[in-house]
């Protein structure tokens, strides 16, 4: 028996949980038709064979035609839900994991012009900002069939075989009764608490009559709004110590904040730059007023945290989701003794920002995550071993690297820099990115293990990789900041510039960001808490287009808080000098002639980077593929690499930036598929 508070077993009515990880409801968008077909089945499976105790599906479940799906939910109103369920449910207890999932109406948290394009409901007929849905007030048969229709979504999903369900009851419908704010009803349902609660009982009760006393049925609920029009701490907490003195929950999953805003999105689920487990003895607090099992999960993406707040007595479960994005083998590594080797989520949050984007959710530095199907997580080995040189030490090179080492074959990596990171070295230069540099410092530790070799200062030429008799030669050279095209762009810096010191920021300095990530609104953002007098110019129709809302929140905080100027729908067409100052002219691509003027100090361009590629056009020419890729073939089954190196040459590609401008994600996935076919 471990004495690791993380891996103790934890007895939840009749279920007994192998340990205390799990990965809270979320909405991975990977359905299919409103389903979880085998995509969906595999990326829970992945979690289950990594050793997780509990996995919760969906995020959630919606019960009722007029709850149509946000982000890709599952449609838990079809009976068709059934055999889908139960298939990845038997998966996942084939390796010893149990299988809940979260069932919901979404009340005002979608759109009404989807689905079925039915009316959106809540308890009162209010604009929700984030889909900025306008609702219709329920009446008395909406409450009818709506409650129904929990508790035969809760009888499909005893059918399918799941050891339980999660109700939630956060940002939807249920909680929407409990708010002041959102619930001015004057009938029986709204006014005092008693009322406000009355749908919960309805629903619990309908539920348990469906499933009976020893299905396990939980609760995901907000217990402070944090919000003085909303649900207080009292009221929160008084609502919890109903439930968990009610017996019919078994388990309480708390939640604290609002989601109606980005801003009140980010204080939910944290994103990089801000507190780890900001509500973790909040939850602690509850659990000690209520006596009822308690889950959690908010930015605890570390078995630090997670073990403090088992050993402490916080919590009882520990919800690591975005930490199973990033390595969905925790617990296995743990009961190794391998916590070292645990692949860190850094923050970034590109999976759930591309969620609400409309995407499926992605792992900024996982590539195999969501691809169960046809990426491994674990590198199988090759069955002939090849000499492989890498050609740069940034995130997609190390990853190559990594891929390369671990399928056996003999590596070295070429690095110009003192130092390995690329571009992520500037990224980290903005404070609040710091948890970046985990992408590097995990890879690194990896390649020390496999025993590759990195040199750096080494700024490779042809007779250097040659010199190493390769056979395989990746280049991940990255690139270099480009600017755009306009009149006199050589008066411009950089943002590279700004976020490595290269340049001091002037007193007045026109941002223009014609990329729409990461790097020009953090260029901006240093800029402004170094004091400069900041406007941030795009010609997108809204900024950072390239970022989701949950990573833009902390960017427009700061904004604000220095006084950045943000234009949109704006060109920066050019520059000139006159005596010290500069002289931006800007033009629109929406009124043909309008113009404008700045009188700055300095102006910073974005515009993404050119590939540096030279290395690569100067090796093409000797090796035998001639840098071609059977894109057909790498995307399917196939061998990518049409010929291969009979008389003794090598095969060349390469990978990230040093193709084209992209992000961090696209290098990694590069690297990996790749690596996968040689």
């Amino acid at each position: 028996m471990s004495t690791d508070p993380l891996l103790t077993p934890y007895r939840l009515k009749h279920l007994t949980l192998r340990n205390r990880l799990m990965s809270t409801a979320h909405e991975p968008a990977y359905s299919e038709d409103g389903m979880p077909k085998e995509r969906y089945r595999l990326y829970h499976v992945e979690k289950a064979k990594g050793g997780i105790a509990l996995t919760m599906t969906a995020g959630s479940a919606v019960v009722s035609p007029d709850s149509p799906e946000a982000f890709g939910n599952l449609l838990a109103y079809r009976d068709e839900i059934v055999p889908w369920m139960a298939e990845l449910a038997d998966a996942c207890h084939e390796h010893g994991t149990a299988v809940m999932i979260q069932l919901t109406h979404l009340g005002w948290r979608t759109g009404w012009n989807k689905g079925d394009w039915l009316p959106v409901l809540a308890p009162s007929a209010m604009r929700e900002p984030a889909h900025r849905a306008f609702s219709k007030e329920m009446e008395d048969w909406d409450i009818a069939r709506i409650v129904a229709d929990y508790a035969a979504a809760a009888q499909r999903m005893q059918a399918a075989g799941l050891d339980g369900i999660e109700i939630e009851a956060y940002g939807h419908l249920m909680d929407a009764f409990w708010s002041p704010y959102q619930n001015r009803r004057e009938d029986e349902w709204g006014g005092s608490l008693d009322n406000r609660l009355r749908f919960t009982w309805a629903v619990l009760d309908a539920v348990r009559g469906t499933v009976g006393p020893d299905f396990i049925v939980g609760l995901r609920l907000v217990a402070d709004e944090q919000f003085d029009k909303g649900i207080t701490r009292t009221d929160g907490v008084e609502i919890c110590r109903r439930l968990a003195g009610s017996g019919k929950v078994d388990f309480l999953n708390l939640i604290r904040g609002r989601i109606t805003t980005d801003a009140e999105l980010t204080g939910v689920i944290p994103v990089q730059g801000m507190p780890s487990a900001p509500h973790l003895d909040f939850a602690g607090e509850v659990r000690a007023e209520t006596g009822i099992a308690m889950f959690h999960a908010a930015k605890i993406s570390d078995v630090a945290t997670a073990r403090h707040a088992v050993a402490a007595g916080k919590l009882d479960m520990v919800g690591m989701t975005r930490a199973h994005m990033a390595d969905p083998h925790i617990g296995r590594k743990l009961a190794a003794g391998q916590e070292t080797r645990i692949r860190p989520c850094v923050g970034a949050t590109y999976c759930l920002d591309r969620i609400y984007e409309g995407g499926e959710a992605l792992c900024v530095h996982n590539a195999a995550t969501g691809r169960e199907g046809w990426m491994p997580h674990e590198i199988p080995r090759a069955a002939n071993p090849r000499r492989a040189v890498i050609v740069g030490a940034g995130p997609a090179g190390l990853e190559a690297a990594r891929v390369a080492a671990e399928r056996g074959h003999r590596v070295t990596v070429l690095e110009a820099a003192n130092r390995a990171g690329g571009q992520i070295n500037l990224l980290t230069a903005n404070p609040r990115r710091r948890e970046m540099a985990g992408i590097v410092d995990w890879r690194v530790a990896e390649l020390e293990r496999l025993g590759v070799e990195i040199r750096y200062n080494t700024w490779a030429e042809p007779e250097d990789v040659l010199a190493l008799n390769p056979e395989v030669v990746v280049i991940a050279t990255g690139g270099l900041p480009q600017p755009p095209e306009m009149e006199g762009v050589e008066l411009t810096v950089s943002s590279w510039d700004v976020l490595s010191g290269a340049v001091k920021p002037a007193a007045r300095v026109l941002v223009y960001d014609d990329n729409g990530g990461h790097p020009g609104m953090s260029a901006a953002e240093v800029l402004g808490r170094a004091g400069a007098e900041v406007e941030l110019v795009s010609p997108e129709r809204f900024f950072a287009p390239e970022m989701g809302g949950m990573n833009h929140a902390p960017y427009a905080t700061s904004f604000a808080e220095t006084n950045v100027r943000v234009t949109i729908n704006t060109r920066l067409v050019a520059i000139r000098r006159e005596g010290n100052e500069l002289v931006a002219t800007l033009g629109s691509d929406h009124a043909r002639g309008w113009s404008d003027e700045r009188r700055v100090d300095q102006v910073v361009v974005e515009h993404g980077t050119a590939a540096l590629d030279e290395l690569y056009h100067a090796l093409r020419g000797v090796s035998i593929n001639l840098g071609t890729i059977d894109y057909p073939a790498l995307i399917g089954s196939g061998d990518p690499f049409p010929t291969r190196n009979p008389d003794g040459r090598f095969v060349l590609y390469r990978i990230g930036d040093a193709i084209a401008s992209r992000n961090i994600h696209a290098g990694i996935y590069d690297a990996l598929r790749h690596g996968l076919r040689w």
